[in-house]
């Protein structure tokens, strides 16, 4: 079974079946692991001097660790099926869908269990969000997770194989534990934040190019290109940016975090501002339709070792 086989039956799987709360109630999700190994590294590194050069140091031990677990998992003889099994649970499409719509759902319902739905999905303070602010927001997880979720991930089991998802997946889960810039994490999480920057530029670029190329927006793809570096993130900017200009909304700009406003500029400044349910769907029908547009690649390429 080739790697493009591997990814392709992932792919399908995860877009069916996603992750199923039964079986994790009863088994610990990997990224558990993962967190519980970052959590570790932190209570025993992340004090006292040079936490930045210790930051580094915990980094180094988390890819020496998705390595070598990598190269261990290849080696077991079952046809691959461990391999499938693997990409898939570290592959989110369906998940984030689903806690996307569930975020539609809760909006139809009222603003207090939309925020607590959205809440589960953005970083941002939520309390003070209106309809349009819990869409936007939304909207913004929609294509940032889509990139870091589910495009990031298959990229790198293509160029790395099965040590590729799994290292990407601990620099991503240490980014969003430690990568922070506040007075704990600015020097210990630094490194963690820089590989995931480093580790996203190209899928991130890749996933706004291709969500403007399924939809068939040039005036999309410009205005990504022209907005995206204005995002405070050097790679959510290109999803977002992407999506802003194919649905022509207004995304990021002034939000709060951690009780403090922050002066980010608009994406799409000249975009819809007054957002709803209904673009949340459209938001979804993108990203569904970029899957789709990259699962029929994969799985091309899939098909021609059994055509030839």
């Amino acid at each position: 079974m080739t790697l493009f086989q591997v990814l392709f039956l992932a792919l399908i799987i995860d877009y069916f079946v996603g992750d199923p709360e039964r079986l994790w109630d009863r088994f610990t999700h990997p990224i558990v692991y993962f967190g519980r190994a970052i959590d570790w590294l932190d209570q025993r590194l992340n004090k006292g001097k040079m936490r930045r050069e210790k930051g580094i140091l915990a980094v180094v031990i988390l890819v020496l660790a998705g390595l070598i677990i990598g190269r261990i998992l290849k080696l077991v003889p079952d046809f691959r099926i461990l391999e499938i099994v693997v990409v898939t649970i570290l592959i989110a499409h369906k998940s984030l869908i689903d806690h996307v719509k569930a975020v539609a759902k809760a909006l139809d319902v009222g603003i207090e269990p939309a925020r607590r739905e959205v809440a589960k999905i953005v970083g941002r303070d939520p309390g003070d969000l209106d309809e349009s602010g819990v869409a936007t927001a939304a909207i913004e997880s929609c294509a940032e997770n889509f990139s870091d979720g589910v495009v990031a991930p298959v990229f790198w089991f293509l160029v790395l194989g099965l040590p590729g998802i799994i290292v990407y997946k601990i620099v991503n889960t240490a980014d969003s534990m430690i990568g922070h810039k506040s007075e704990t994490y600015s020097q210990f999480g630094w490194a963690a934040a820089k590989l995931d920057d480093l580790m996203n530029w190209i899928p991130a670029r890749l996933c706004g190019a291709l969500m403007c190329l399924v939809t068939r927006k040039q005036d999309a793809f410009e205005l990504m290109r022209d907005d995206a570096p204005l995002h405070a993130s050097p790679n959510a900017g290109w999803p977002e940016a992407a999506m802003a200009g194919i649905l022509d909304i207004r995304l990021a700009g002034p939000r709060v975090y951690d009780g403090e406003l922050t002066d980010d500029p608009y994406i799409n400044s000249q975009g819809r501002s007054h957002l709803n349910t209904t673009d949340i769907g459209d938001a979804v029908r993108v990203v569904t339709k970029a899957w789709i547009g990259m699962a029929g690649l994969i799985g091309i390429f899939a098909l021609i070792p059994i055509l030839s």
